[in-house]
């Protein structure tokens, strides 16, 4: 694998840093950090699993940031961990064998219709009646298990399907759901990351030094998810899939995607 040079680094490690700032928030921050690998040049997997190996170490302080301020229900938890990493394990394992495309053509057709719903609502809270614990227990991991997988197949919108679906599906204050998304990407991350450096595909020096801006990114976006929570998630996740949407979009026409 060819060596890169230091203005590659300085193309990569400010977009990790925002990657990582909008990432803490309403998840989504690969939109971001994944162009930027591509952008250097990296092939597509080696890009891929780079990116997985400097979000993985933001998305950790992130995750214990928002463990600390009591936002994630380990009850219900380590269950999502426990089918976030199978998930996560299957899509990187197949990710060679699907063409990314077909999931692309999916997610044109879902997501203006999570953009309506966010549009919609006034916030990510709900003020629909809970389900019960066993029925949330049940959503929650089937979540966790179907993102996870997506996770580990492509990627970028991780972190804001996660937030949308464990609280419009699953129903879950948005301060849980966003510490249950902190864990369930985290592990889904680093499940993806273990497949990749199995394989030889992450370029470790470059992800280890864009992870130390991801983590700076993960922690100031963290303090203040924390002060302003959904007046802040709203309009980053609208922005969040506009972008993802533009970028499938494009993917699909300049054959990139598949």
């Amino acid at each position: 694998m060819e060596s890169i040079g230091i203005i590659q680094y300085l193309i990569v490690c400010p977009f990790v840093f925002l990657s990582g700032f909008v990432d803490a928030i309403a998840g989504g921050g690969g939109l971001i950090s994944l162009p930027a690998y591509l952008m250097i040049g990296l092939p597509s997997h080696t890009a891929i699993a780079t990116n997985k190996l400097s979000s993985a170490m933001g998305t950790t302080i992130s995750t214990v940031k928002y463990a600390r301020n009591g936002y994630v229900n380990w009850k219900s938890g380590i269950f999502c961990i426990i089918f976030a990493l199978c998930g996560s394990w299957t899509g990187a394992s197949i990710a060679l064998l699907i063409p990314e495309n077909v999931f692309s053509i999916v997610m044109i057709v879902l997501l203006p219709f999570i953009a309506f719903y966010v549009l919609k609502n006034k916030s990510f809270e709900t003020d629909k009646e809970p389900y019960s614990e066993r029925k949330t227990l049940i959503l929650c991991v089937v979540i966790a298990f179907a993102i996870g997988m997506y996770d580990g197949f492509y990627g970028p919108g991780t972190g804001t399907f996660l937030l949308i679906f464990l609280t419009a599906v699953a129903r879950i204050p948005l301060n849980e759901a966003a510490g249950t998304t902190k864990i369930i990407n985290l592990t889904s991350n680093a499940t993806a990351l273990a497949v990749f450096l199995i394989n030889g595909k992450s370029m470790i020096l470059l992800g280890i030094t864009a992870g130390l801006f991801s983590i700076a990114g993960n922690y100031i976006g963290a303090r203040l998810f924390t002060k302003n929570g959904a007046k802040i998630a709203r309009p980053i996740t609208i922005g969040v899939i506009t972008l993802l949407f533009i970028k499938i979009i494009v993917e699909l026409i300049t054959g990139r995607a598949g």
